[in-house]
């Protein structure tokens, strides 16, 4: 790709642009937290529509312009994200009550805090600490490798591969200097811009783009009937569990996400939840379905169909040249800052209140210090693997394969806010086997089970999970005191207003 040195100032000059409105925000909002509450979830004081715009944030990372929009220009399959996006969330809204009111009223500050009160362990907490931790890191890695395709457009190629990806880390560190000092609140504030320009703005454009001549809706109609096929059907390779396995996992994985519960924990209250739950559902669904629209008009054009990956930058250059490029270069650069900090945000969170906690209690001071070390290794780490693994052809499996881990989670959390029954046995000895499950299937099977008919690993180890579990919460007779303290824990008033009541001491 040549350009000259006008173009090149354009993408670049864009960018700087939206870099310079983005630390404004920050600056303008700043404020010192005063607790390690405060610095987690900040202080539980926002409305909706922030809990929305940062809930689409964590949702839709920068992959979801390169690794989602090659499977659509490849056919419907891509559309799937779509139909679990939508689902997933509406557990947001049904979990809202008692989730926001035990954070509230305990004080919790991630999901496995929640897990960990609920159960009355510990061991639960770390072990779903674990779990969430090592799940989020590959989107922390496809974050970094659109960063990376993004400055190989902006500069038209003239940069290497391992430059744009160091410029990209690069930015994600300067970046995080603003999350790592603020906490939550540095990224809620930023969310609202940034979802603005990733998701709003480029609904706009596409939807513009699909009423002109380069990429008309009337292309539609005319997709070849490969494209057509969903995975299961007799004419392809995928049996006929394997949609059904990658929607179940994304609806079930949609509420198991660290970075979902705790968009719960920043609103001012239940009600807060429930209208953003609304509006994320419009959101989340509304511009994907539209991406996803403009993915499969698009695939017409050779260059697009060539190089599916690319094909979002590479449709908007062939259609408005460096302007428009450079609009799609911002709007990636916004879903990714925005998805990569709400990542490393709560695995910082995590390993200093759920894993560096072990034994050892830790002042509000100590907490933040270890917060931030966690960020900054989780980062780095990332950034190692997304330059070994820049040009993996399928990055959508990395996306897969994470929720392969995360729904493991799903049992314990699901009956541990729904339903009184389980105890603390079940559900560490369900996650172990669940989760070892899927890491040993999923190295041998990355994508399906052919001879389970295209099952995915997480969905055996979820049914061995849940299998455990159930057993353990036959098997063992919970003892009276446990039996009251969860019908005390079940039976609190839950709180629906802006304000949430006073902490009360954890159970645990």
């Amino acid at each position: 790709m040549n350009a000259s040195n006008g173009a090149v100032f354009i993408t670049f000059g864009t960018i700087a642009i939206f870099l310079v409105v983005m630390i404004a925000i920050l600056y303008a909002t700043n404020r010192r937290s005063t607790s390690f509450a405060d610095y987690a979830v900040g202080g539980r004081s926002y409305g909706p529509w922030y809990v929305a715009m940062s809930y689409t944030n964590s949702w839709w990372p920068g992959s979801t312009f390169t690794a989602f929009f090659a499977l659509s220009v490849g056919g419907v399959l891509g559309f799937y994200g779509m139909v679990y996006a939508t689902l997933g969330v509406t557990v947001m809204y049904l979990m809202a009550n008692r989730a926001w009111s035990w954070g509230s009223q305990y004080n919790l500050t991630t999901q496995p805090d929640l897990l960990g009160m609920r159960y009355n362990s510990p061991v639960v907490k770390r072990i779903a600490s674990i779990i969430g931790i090592i799940s989020v890191f590959p989107w922390v890695v496809m974050g970094i490798q659109a960063l990376g395709t993004l400055f190989q457009f902006a500069s038209f190629s003239q940069w290497s591969v391992t430059t744009c990806l160091i410029v990209g880390v690069a930015v994600v560190l300067i970046r995080q200097y603003w999350t790592v000092s603020m906490g939550m609140r540095g990224l809620i504030m930023t969310d609202m811009f940034q979802g603005i320009v990733a998701y709003v703005v480029c609904a706009v454009v596409c939807i513009l783009l699909l009423m002109g001549n380069h990429a008309p809706f009337s292309n539609l109609s005319q997709l070849p009937a490969r494209m057509l096929l969903i995975p299961g059907d007799a004419r392809t390779a995928y049996g006929p569990w394997y949609m059904f396995s990658l929607i179940f996992t994304g609806v079930i994985g949609s509420m198991c996400w660290p970075m979902s519960f705790q968009r719960i924990y920043t609103a001012s209250g239940v009600r807060a939840v429930k209208k953003g739950t609304l509006l994320t559902m419009l959101l989340v669904g509304g511009f994907y379905c539209i991406l996803m629209l403009f993915a499969a008009t698009a695939s017409h054009d050779p260059k697009v169909a060539a190089h599916p990956q690319d094909g979002w930058f590479v449709a908007l250059a062939d259609i408005g040249g460096p302007w428009l490029l450079a609009l799609a270069t911002v709007i990636v650069l916004a879903a990714s800052i925005g998805h990569v900090d709400g990542c490393v945000q709560v695995c910082g969170t995590q390993f200093a209140n759920d894993i560096a906690t072990w034994n050892t209690p830790r002042s509000d001071r100590q907490l933040m210090v270890l917060s931030k070390a966690g960020m900054v290794v989780f980062i780095v780490a990332a950034a190692v693997i997304a330059y070994l693994t820049f040009d993996y052809s399928r990055l959508q499996l990395l996306a897969q394969i994470s929720y392969q881990g995360i729904i493991q989670l799903a049992v314990p959390l699901f009956f541990g806010i729904f339903s009184k029954r389980g105890n603390k046995q079940g559900a560490i000895a369900g996650m172990l086997v669940g989760i070892a499950i899927a890491i040993v299937l999923t190295t041998i099977y990355p994508d399906d089970i052919r001879a389970l008919g295209s099952l995915t690993s997480g969905i055996v180890g979820l049914a061995a999970n849940f299998i455990v579990f159930v057993i353990f919460a036959l098997a063992i007779k919970q003892s009276p005191e446990e039996i009251a303290r969860v019908d005390r824990l079940f039976s609190r008033q839950v709180t629906t207003g802006a304000k949430g009541p006073a902490c009360a001491p954890a159970l645990h």
